[in-house]
């Protein structure tokens, strides 16, 4: 469990950046060479492929090499990491949702 959950905190750590998310947007419609994939950002390659770093720390990109060129591919198995844990909250929102809707609900047994 242990080793999961440090998995989980390096997936989530990863999604919590807004220019890493859109990393992986742009990698969900198929792969890209790094140069493609940093040009819409407004920051140096060099940041952009700190970003890329970190997904690929995470497991969430696989990097192939073909002489200079490096290509970028989405893994996104990681991501159902976060589902899976989400999800095992959901009792928990379903029973407060539950609340929520009693309180709203108007009672037949008005006197």
């Amino acid at each position: 469990m242990v080793e999961h959950a440090e998995g989980l905190g390096a997936i989530l750590a990863a999604v919590a950046d807004p220019t890493r998310r859109a990393i992986i947007d742009r990698l969900a419609q198929g792969p890209r060479r790094v140069t493609d994939l940093a040009a819409p950002f407004r920051m140096s390659l060099n940041a952009v492929s700190k970003h890329i770093k970190i997904l690929e720390s995470a497991g969430l990109v696989h990097r192939s090499r073909l002489g200079r060129e490096h290509t970028l591919h989405l893994t996104a198995q990681p991501l159902s990491h976060i589902a899976i844990w989400a999800n095992r909250y959901t009792r928990y929102w379903s029973a407060r949702l539950d609340t929520l809707e009693d309180f709203f609900t108007p009672s037949d047994e008005l006197p």
